[in-house]
């Protein structure tokens, strides 16, 4: 059994994906241990599909990229290995994350409820909610990304929003975001309007800025009412399956 996985991953080096296939291997194994295998398949799958539309819109902008990575219990990524030329490629390309992990997780809510799958329907819960946070209007998430079409100041609102989650539960991977979100918090404290960064980068047309903002606004909500309503569903089911525990135990 060992050689056989010494030349797995002998192959796997060699392979454009072959980072990609390890760590996902890497991370199914530790979320298994914690939550199971079925859960673990279907979240890292999902990241899978989020990361992947990153990876797209990226290609399809003809940016050279890399391949996702897995980051066991933090996420994962693509290495864009060359900036993008303004500011709409860059929310073009971020926006694209949340939007296809947004299908991912409706087509496993909707398979869920079909099927009557309490895993897979937390499985859409994590990942609703997973997307959801990445919509936090402060680079490097996902959602400041996006806003940046409209202005780098709109990266102040997202400082409290973190603060906020900070403060109701603390985690280490929030400081970590504090961390990496800092440079960019001093940017948007200095931009200008009438800035050279704001004449080349930044410059975008009024309708673009409406777009963007509308995608925005409309995916926020979105998957904000859905991460809600799944978790509601959630504690129906764990409530239905206790109700049923009780009744068919001895005694009863």
């Amino acid at each position: 059994m060992s050689r056989i996985l010494l030349l797995l991953f002998a192959g796997l080096k060699f392979g454009k994906f072959g980072i990609t296939i390890l760590s996902m291997i890497v991370s199914l194994g530790l979320y298994a241990m914690i939550y199971g295998w079925r859960y673990a398949a279907g979240f890292i799958g999902l990241i899978f599909v989020h990361e992947m539309g990153h990876y797209l819109a990226a290609r399809q902008r003809g940016l050279p990229v890399g391949a996702p990575t897995f980051i066991p219990f933090v996420g994962a990524w693509i290495e864009l290995k060359e900036m993008p030329n303004d500011a709409e490629t860059e929310a073009f390309v971020g926006l694209a994350g949340p939007l296809l992990g947004t299908v991912g997780a409706i087509a496993c809510w909707y398979v869920a409820r079909d099927q009557d799958l309490p895993w897979l329907l937390a499985v859409s819960y994590s990942c609703f909610f997973l997307n959801l946070f990445n919509m936090i209007p402060l680079s490097p998430m996902d959602g400041g990304r996006i806003v940046a079409v409209l202005s780098p100041r709109i990266w102040l609102i997202g400082v409290p929003v973190l603060g906020l989650m900070m403060w109701y539960r603390f985690s280490m991977i929030l400081v970590l975001i504090a961390i990496l979100a800092a440079p960019q918090v001093m940017q948007a404290l200095r931009y200008r309007s009438d800035s050279p960064e704001a004449r080349t980068y930044y410059a975008v047309s009024p309708r673009v800025r409406w777009e963007y903002g509308f995608y925005y606004v409309v995916l926020l909500a979105f998957l904000a009412m859905m991460t809600h309503d799944v978790d509601q569903q959630l504690r129906g089911a764990r409530e239905s399956a206790g109700e049923r525990s009780s009744i068919s135990a001895p005694g009863s």
